[in-house]
């Protein structure tokens, strides 16, 4: 349950912040930079333990950019008249990139830990290596889609290759959903009661996602048909 509380912060962070969000973006991605800095070099005895412990729940865990993507994800499927998307649509890409850079945070704490495992030929859980390959995958998406969210680097991009570009993002949040369970299987298997409602919270918020995807794409599909 700890990821939908994580969950529930974020969006009324967001709805709290967006006008600040939207005026000062660099601040915003400075701060995401700052706390990846402060994770990396800080030893825990140097650090509160309370601050130390959160740091760990929200990048090395990852439940933060989890939880920012999660909204970027569901801003594409409300209503265009809806109060959701009126509301944080001119956020959307300054959300996905300060969530990129928490997530590269992320990506990188997991990649030195698992790494030089697999360099030395330590024998590996197949969901652990399964999980492993897939995350190089999403670290090539995060920097693609991260880095064509910035306005400077859209704006000098085609409009049809930009969405192009853009509609790997699709990919890019199965397999992030993908690598969670992945992580997670084998204790939820073994009756780890914490793992087994992090996979059901994880399945509901992107099951949910999925069919609202897929009414929202009928949805627009219908409305071009009526166009022409």
């Amino acid at each position: 349950m700890t990821f939908a509380l994580v969950l529930a912060c974020t969006i009324v962070a967001c709805l709290v912040l967006r006008k600040l969000i939207k005026r000062y973006p660099l601040v915003f991605y400075g701060l995401a930079v700052l706390v990846c800095i402060i994770f990396f070099v800080a030893d825990p005895s140097m650090v509160p333990r309370s601050m130390w412990l959160v740091l760990l729940m929200l990048v090395q865990k990852c439940m933060l950019p989890l939880a920012l993507f999660v909204v970027v994800m569901y801003i594409g499927v409300f209503p265009s008249n809806s109060k959701p998307y009126h509301w944080l649509k001119p956020i959307r890409a300054e959300l996905s990139i300060i969530a990129c850079i928490l997530a590269l945070g992320h990506m990188i704490v997991y990649l030195q830990t698992y790494l030089p495992r697999i360099i030395a030929g330590t024998a590996f859980n197949m969901n652990v290596m399964a999980s492993f390959i897939i995350s190089l995958v999403l670290f090539v998406l995060l920097l693609v889609l991260g880095v064509t969210s910035f306005q400077a680097v859209k704006s000098r991009m085609r409009v049809e290759t930009w969405k192009k570009v853009q509609k790997w993002a699709y990919v890019f949040f199965f397999l992030v959903y993908a690598h969670m369970v992945l992580m997670l299987l084998s204790s939820a298997l073994n009756g780890g009661v914490a793992s087994v409602v992090t996979v059901g919270v994880y399945s509901v918020v992107f099951g949910v996602y999925a069919v609202l995807r897929g009414i929202r794409a009928a949805s627009d599909k219908k409305a071009r048909e009526v166009d022409h």
